[in-house]
């Protein structure tokens, strides 16, 4: 069992503030009334256990949780092919780096693309 809470009647929506995606995710998700539990990743510090089950969760590795072409990757890292470990060290560290917004609804994961995939949750 993993560490995040989940519930069948709330959405849980991990994103960042500053992600415009994010704001127009929210923004749709409560014109259309569906319950939110909002987690800002740049508010709230994620663990690394919550970082490992996200990206199992969605069933990919926890390097592919990083936006590798967000400018504060660009600004802070080179590519390289580091551990999972330093992955998870990274995206706590510069937690807008993370791929966001997810969802999670009782057993249910994805990572949102566009505003209105959080109605498929």
């Amino acid at each position: 069992m993993g560490v995040i809470g989940t519930a069948d009647s709330l959405i849980t929506l991990y994103y960042s503030s500053k992600s415009i995606r994010a704001k127009q995710t929210l923004a749709y998700a409560k014109s259309e009334g569906l319950p939110i539990n909002e987690v800002d990743i740049l508010k709230t510090e994620l663990t690394g256990t919550q970082i490992a089950e996200l990206a199992d969760r969605l069933n990919i590795k926890i390097e592919d949780l990083v936006n590798q072409e967000h400018p504060s990757y660009a600004k802070h890292f080179e590519h390289h092919d580091f551990s999972s470990d330093d992955w998870i060290k990274m995206i706590r560290h510069n937690p807008d780096i993370m791929k966001q917004p997810i969802a999670i609804r009782g057993n249910k994961t994805i990572l949102i693309e566009t505003p209105t995939d959080i109605i498929k949750i």
